[in-house]
């Protein structure tokens, strides 16, 4: 496989699935159930925050534990042990997202910690500026790898995803996302930047009060 296959790219392609039912006896005299109101999404918490520090300028990240905890945590864990310093955005999709956190300037993978259980169910959508985990087709394959929506991508939620998984927002930019719509429009060539476009570190800093 290529190894830009941990791309979303897989999950955009894949069939809708659809699934057939049986009919059953008439009912059309009974007291229908009552129908439940969907559980709206939770507010993203602001538990960890870092200076997302990128050779294009200065990023401000807000990591929500709290609804996220695997992904939240698992994201700190590799900024904590400086894992993302000196790692490339290596995929840049115009009107999409920016993708990181997993090649070097060579283009050579990182090893990684093991892969993460999925945590989209937990219904926070792909909005601009939101921070979701990239992965291969496998529901829970991911582990370092994240991107940044740079628009509205709500169908890459759970609730609308064409694989019915969806991908695991788990923060958001509260600073500098006019970095992001930069980042957004650089030359590529087969989604990967022309020019790299270097993480030179993630720092923790005191989350801005709210």
């Amino acid at each position: 496989m290529n190894k830009f296959a941990v791309s979303l790219a897989s999950s955009l392609v894949l069939a809708a699935v659809l699934t057939a039912c049986g009919g059953g006896s008439d009912d059309s005299g009974s007291t229908p159930p009552p129908i439940t109101p969907p559980t709206p999404a939770p507010e993203l918490a602001q538990d960890y925050c870092y200076t997302l520090s990128t050779s294009m300028g200065d990023i401000t990240l807000a990591i929500d534990a709290t609804n996220t905890p695997i992904t939240g945590e698992n994201f700190k864990q590799y900024v904590d042990t400086g894992f993302y310093d000196g790692l490339i955005f290596h995929r840049v999709i115009h009107q999409f997202m920016v993708q990181g956190g997993g090649f070097t300037p060579d283009l050579v993978k990182k090893e990684t910690l093991d892969p993460i259980v999925n945590e989209a169910s937990v219904g926070i959508s792909n909005l601009r500026g939101t921070i979701a985990m990239a992965r291969t087709s496998a529901p829970n394959s991911a582990t370092s790898q994240f991107f940044i929506n740079s628009v509205d991508n709500e169908f890459l939620d759970k609730a609308n995803a064409s694989d019915g998984v969806g991908y695991a927002v788990f923060g958001q930019v509260i600073d500098g996302i006019e970095i992001i719509d930069q980042i957004d429009i650089v030359d590529t060539n087969n989604d990967i930047p022309v020019e790299d476009i270097v993480i030179n570190s993630i720092a923790e800093m005191t989350c801005p009060a709210t």
